[in-house]
């Protein structure tokens, strides 16, 4: 029987995010406490002679008129690192809405690294594997981590971040596309600063008083190009979450509660209120 290989992509969400300031070739520098949900997209890998992808699930239709694919682009840089000739059929199965500010593509892209690394059985190096996710994309270095982190320049550094609270997680998408670059455009406004906290929130409370004195600074920028966020961060309020805030550059949100069962239950009643929206509960994942 063929040798399969199925890896998680968890949906990444920046807890906070600051932009502390633009460097010359454009980019944006960032201070953001980063984490994963256990929502998220899947890839299945198995042998084959050469490599090709296949797409599906919910929002595959989102992907289908894309010529330029971070999944088969990962491939291809660990096939050229390792020297690789036979290639692998990858199924992506598209679970997470896209350009929704949760790093779907990038989670994406790092499933498939890992993925092919066992397929493949080439040893795992963290650093060259590091510097190959660089080149990919700047979230996909975070992504390959899979845990909370500090992440800072572009988002290549990554400094380990305390142990978050287990806790309910509710994320909700208007079905709204926001491409980055343009939120990153609109933006306007001082540049924020760096405002990293130390030692393990007690529970999901503290944590989420934690991050209300920072804040997501794509926030404004996102509102303006589509405004139906703020419907979803108030709904996120009304129905108690500890803390409703916009992830990276929008347009998902999520919401802080203190267990699973109650963010699945207020999910639930955002379901039926709103029946156009993805609406996911989740927990932390555990990569």
């Amino acid at each position: 029987m063929s040798r399969v290989v199925t890896v998680p992509a968890p949906a990444k969400i920046n807890l906070y995010l600051h932009v502390t300031g633009r460097r010359g070739d454009g980019y944006h520098t960032l201070d953001s406490l980063i984490a994963f949900a256990d929502a998220g997209d899947v890839v299945t890998v198995r042998p084959a002679n050469a490599l090709s992808l296949k797409i599906d699930g919910p929002f595959a239709a989102s992907l289908e008129n894309t010529e330029y694919n971070l999944v088969l682009e990962a491939a291809k840089a660990l096939a050229d690192y390792a020297g690789r000739r036979s290639g692998a059929d990858i199924c992506l199965t598209k679970n997470l809405p896209v350009a929704a500010g949760i790093g779907g593509g990038s989670a994406d892209a790092a499933a498939a690294m890992k993925a092919l690394a066992t397929l493949w059985e080439i040893p795992w190096d963290e650093a060259v594997m590091g510097a190959l996710a660089e080149g990919l994309g700047a979230d996909v270095p975070a992504c390959l981590a899979g845990r909370a982190t500090f992440i800072g320049g572009i988002g290549e550094r990554l400094d380990e971040a305390p142990t978050l609270p287990a806790c309910g997680l509710l994320l909700a998408n208007p079905g709204v596309q926001l491409a980055t670059p343009s939120v990153f455009l609109a933006r306007t406004g001082e540049f924020g600063q760096a405002a990293r906290f130390d030692g393990p929130p007690a529970d999901a409370a503290t944590l989420a008083a934690l991050l209300a004195a920072r804040r997501n600074d794509l926030t404004e920028a996102a509102l303006g190009l589509a405004p139906l966020i703020g419907k979803v961060l108030g709904a996120l309020d009304a129905e108690g979450a500890h803390l409703a805030r916009m992830s990276g550059s929008g347009t998902t949100c999520f919401g802080l509660f203190d267990n699973p069962y109650i963010a699945e239950v207020a999910g639930e009643r955002l379901r039926r209120n709103h029946p156009s929206w993805w609406v996911a509960a989740a927990s932390w994942a555990d990569t």
